[in-house]
């Protein structure tokens, strides 16, 4: 009698002590990690603009007298867009492929020697825009940080207007597109994914002479030729797809 006693009491205990642990609150669920940010994927494709400053210098020569003109044009605010794809290989390589067009208001007036002739006139340039067509390698010293050059074709409208020394003017060499080559270097951040900003430096070449003209005015008379280069410095943005 005295054992069935022990055992009714050990499990009302037991009964008492499982309905208190019931009562008891429960310890919430830990809440989900969240999830890691977004990889900087370089792979794909761009749209974007940008802005800055370029200048030029532009050569005028009489190529029968050797009379010339020629200096460096006062800089001009340049800006346009750019369109391109990029590819990521080997994690921390990435080469591409880019058009960029600006236009611009380069232009500048000088005067214009002429030893044969023992006089002067002046020279007028200006270059309206440029286009280049790039390639471009480059490295990844962060997840989210290009170091970058690149390379390739350009052209560009560039005019040379010559004036005699009583200010008529004598000829023009047309502003239609001229072919050239470029070069530069830049850097990008995307700072959050598909959007990244861009700074770089870019030199474009544009032969060694455009088309030319005959002109005879007071002062000058020959067949003149003009060569020009640019160069420009470009802040951008760029969105990519």
């Amino acid at each position: 009698m005295r054992n069935h006693t022990i055992m009714a009491l050990a499990a009302m205990a037991m009964m008492a002590s499982q309905a208190s642990a019931a009562d008891l609150p429960r310890k919430a669920p830990m809440a989900p990690l969240p999830p890691p940010p977004p990889p900087y994927v370089w792979t794909g494709c761009y749209i974007g603009g940008n802005v800055g400053g370029a200048s030029a210098h532009v050569d005028v020569t009489n190529v029968f007298t050797g009379g010339s003109g020629s200096g460096s044009s006062e800089a001009s605010i340049a800006g346009g867009g750019q369109i391109g794809c990029d590819y990521q290989f080997y994690n921390s390589w990435v080469v591409g492929i880019r058009n960029m067009f600006d236009g611009t208001d380069i232009h500048r007036s000088r005067n214009f020697a002429d030893p044969v002739n023992g006089g002067f006139g002046s020279v007028e340039t200006r270059v309206k825009w440029f286009d280049a067509l790039t390639g471009r390698l480059g490295y990844l010293v962060a997840p989210n940080w290009l170091i970058y050059g690149q390379g390739g074709a350009a052209w560009t409208s560039a005019e040379a207007t010559a004036f005699n020394s009583l200010g008529g003017q004598i000829g023009s060499i047309s502003g239609n597109s001229r072919t050239g080559w470029t070069a530069g270097a830049g850097v990008e951040w995307m700072f959050i994914p598909h959007w990244s900003l861009f700074v770089e430096y870019n030199y474009m070449g544009f032969g060694t002479r455009s088309s030319s003209f005959l002109g005879c005015g007071l002062a000058t008379c020959g067949i003149f030729s003009a060569k020009a280069n640019v160069q420009d410095v470009l802040v951008g943005v760029n969105y990519k797809f």
